[in-house]
């Protein structure tokens, strides 16, 4: 009689995780071809599209790059300093400040905000903390989109099911190939690596039970039909990159063919161009001879000497010029940004109202991108604690201005708030309108703790010694008298 074993759901896939598996990896491959090549075009690494008419064949390994597509996206980048977490209601803010410590967030975010307008989206997956103690901060990570995919419900706004498919953290036996597989599910976290059967090995169970999925999705320019999230490198943006490779290109051929200019000379005999010994000179010896020793002919006519005018290459630089104010509109840049400049040199307004856009492009993934990382700290708590947080407290999230305001008029109108009474002068809303970083502002805090202690027991101390030497009817009175409620 054989008896069969059930297999143990803690260490093998059931039908419907592996059918989810299989469906996320399909999505995640589907869209890999497409994410890699912005990424070729952010890291100048595509290859453009040779039209096969002016290119000779000696020089069809020649590539010409042009980093548009990078300095784009960290121009906008770069205007988007997540500085802390707060509670929006003002109470202390400490423990969201050790999570954000504890994974290095503020720069950690970088390299999401980068991945998300490079890709279009990235990815924020909460999970506990493998220190080992009961105190331990959860885990909070960004995930680029090459490996990880999320299955999103449109209607409850949320994600359902989430796949992370990587290098395996530590190698085995097969070698540095080794593949893992994490799939996020509402009550749980599974991890996988391969099995010696050619399927996959659950290796952790992660049963957290919150109820819904530990990724946020940080989407980039969403669309109401599009949740998932569009690269900033658009197709006008790789189309333009292209032809301007292409025209540096032509620039480079025109160099090796025409950047020395042509000499002719009519009516020069053959041992114009020959030795002493009559061995014919190269191409090169003839054409770099400065000075042309020629005989006259029989007739006693002399060689007519001449050159053809050098290839200029303003006509092909024009054009790049056009290019890059066209790149400018794409990404909102001021063109100087681009590299094209004219005689005249903006003023300081002029410059500051050319990057207008680019200020309110930053102000939108601000506000997009915050709204992700409020929802990853508040599942952050919700690991922590083992209970989600109370929705009535809302988390804040800090930025640095993408503005460029100048320091005196950042100062100047904050001085007017609060000369008008509307903000107080000791907030910390005062010293962040101010221009003033997060490090700066706790600094300023706690100089301001220990000037308005030593102002205290300084009062202090001048009361004990009013007490000491007299009370304020004129006699004399007791240290214990003088120390009662009231006159404290």
């Amino acid at each position: 009689m054989t008896v069969s074993i059930p297999d143990l759901p803690l260490v093998t896939l059931s039908d419907d995780e592996l059918s989810l598996i299989n469906l996320l990896r399909a999505d995640m491959l589907r869209d890999r071809y497409a994410l890699l090549l912005r990424d070729a075009y952010f890291n100048g690494e595509q290859l453009v599209r040779d039209l096969g008419i002016s290119i000779p064949p000696q020089l069809k390994g020649l590539h010409t790059v042009i980093g548009w597509p990078r300095v784009g996206i960290e121009s906008l980048e770069e205007r988007l300093d997540l500085e802390a977490f707060r509670w929006a209601d003002g109470s202390d803010s400490s423990d969201l400040a050790e999570i954000a410590d504890a994974n290095d967030l503020f720069d950690e975010s970088s390299l999401a905000h980068l991945d998300a307008l490079v890709y279009g989206r990235e990815y924020l997956a909460v999970g506990s903390g493998d220190c080992g103690t009961p105190d331990c901060p959860p885990l909070i990570s960004a995930e680029s989109p090459l490996d990880m995919t999320l299955m999103w419900d449109a209607r409850l706004r949320m994600g359902t099911a989430a796949l992370r498919e990587c290098a395996a953290d530590t190698f085995v036996e097969s070698g540095p190939e080794e593949r893992m597989l994490v799939l996020y599910l509402p009550d749980q976290t599974i991890t996988c690596l391969p099995s010696q059967s050619g399927g996959w090995e659950v290796v952790d169970r992660d049963m957290h039970m919150l109820g819904v999925v530990p990724v946020v999705r940080m989407a980039n320019r969403q669309r109401t039909a599009d949740r998932v999230g569009k690269s900033e490198i658009t197709p006008e943006v790789m189309s333009i990159t292209d032809a301007a490779c292409r025209r540096l290109m032509g620039m480079e051929v025109a160099a090796e063919f025409f950047g020395a200019p042509q000499r002719y000379i009519l009516g020069a005999s053959e041992s114009a161009f020959q030795d002493a010994d009559g061995t014919a000179k190269s191409a090169w010896e003839t054409y770099i001879g400065r000075v042309l020793a020629l005989e006259r002919d029989e007739d006693g006519n002399v060689p007519n000497v001449g050159q053809f005018a050098a290839h200029d290459p303003t006509g092909m630089t024009k054009i790049i010029d056009l290019y890059a104010r066209i790149m400018s509109s794409q990404f909102g840049l001021p063109p100087h940004m681009l590299g094209y400049t004219t005689d005249n040199p903006a003023s300081a307004d002029a410059i500051r109202s050319t990057e207008a856009k680019l200020v309110k492009r930053s102000e939108r993934r601000i506000r997009r991108f915050g709204h992700a990382w409020q929802q990853a700290m508040r599942l952050a708590l919700w690991v922590r604690d083992g209970e989600p947080p109370d929705k009535t407290r809302r988390i804040d999230t800090v930025w640095r201005n993408p503005a460029t305001p100048t320091v005196a008029a950042a100062a100047d109108a904050t001085v007017k708030l609060v000369q008008a009474g509307i903000l107080p002068a000791d907030s910390d809303v005062t010293l962040e309108m101010a221009g003033l970083a997060e490090g700066q502002r706790q600094r300023v805090a706690a100089d301001r703790r220990r000037t308005a202690g030593r102002v205290g027991s300084g009062s202090l101390m001048d009361r004990l010694a009013a007490l000491d030497a007299g009370g304020p009817g004129g006699g004399p009175q007791s240290a214990e008298a003088g120390l009662g409620v009231d006159n404290l």
